[in-house]
């Protein structure tokens, strides 16, 4: 399906398109998109209403931690990419995306694209390759030096939860490299921003 897709920051002025794209549910399961930016327990105690506020706040006080696709003036996807450091859980000594060396954390230039959201009736027609190279070039634009992701190897259905992480398959495919595995299925793969042949692979 050819879809000509249109990638903006996400910052205050769009907040009510994010609002309508992510639904009444706020995504997958009331999460509003905090998974990787609140403690587990203290995520589970809130209301949906509390964290879609969290998120809320964060757009609000910019600079903006993601972008938005839009088709035909519709927004019709989220990626969540930005410094490391605003991703707190992404980077936990205990979860298996933690950096490769402490100091990644600090270095704002070290990004990370750590959720991807899809419009339901968009899902399963190879769009995340796109929603991928929008979150590469917001990167690159913004003074990165390496985006990092940490996708899933393998998924039993295309409109599975777990491919809000993206799968490796689309990575690989983007010229990321694997640069440390902690769990089987999940690598931790980057990016050089600094070479400009960091294109996507042509896909067979």
């Amino acid at each position: 399906m050819d879809i000509d897709l249109r990638f903006e920051p996400v910052t205050p002025e769009r907040w009510t398109d994010f609002e309508r794209l992510l639904g009444p549910r706020g995504g997958f399961c009331d999460c509003w998109c905090v998974a990787l930016r609140l403690p587990h327990a203290v995520r589970t105690k809130m209301r949906p209403d509390e964290r879609k506020e969290h998120i809320k706040n964060r757009i609000a006080a910019s600079p903006p931690p993601g972008i938005l696709a839009y088709a035909d003036g519709q927004p019709v996807a989220w990626v969540q990419v930005g410094p490391r450091h605003d991703v707190a859980q992404f980077n936990s000594p205990r979860t298996v995306s933690r950096p490769l060396e402490e100091g990644d954390v600090l270095d704002p230039s070290i990004w990370a694209v750590s959720c991807f959201f899809l419009s339901p009736p968009l899902r399963g027609i190879g769009l995340s390759h796109r929603l991928l190279q929008g979150a590469i070039d917001h990167a690159r634009q913004n003074g990165a030096r390496y985006l990092e992701g940490c996708p899933i190897d393998h998924s039993r259905q295309s409109k599975s939860v777990t491919l809000c992480i993206g799968s490796t398959a689309i990575f690989d495919a983007a010229g990321f490299e694997p640069v440390a595995r902690r769990k089987d299925g999940r690598p931790v793969m980057r990016l050089d921003l600094r070479q400009r042949g960091s294109e996507p692979h042509q896909l067979q």
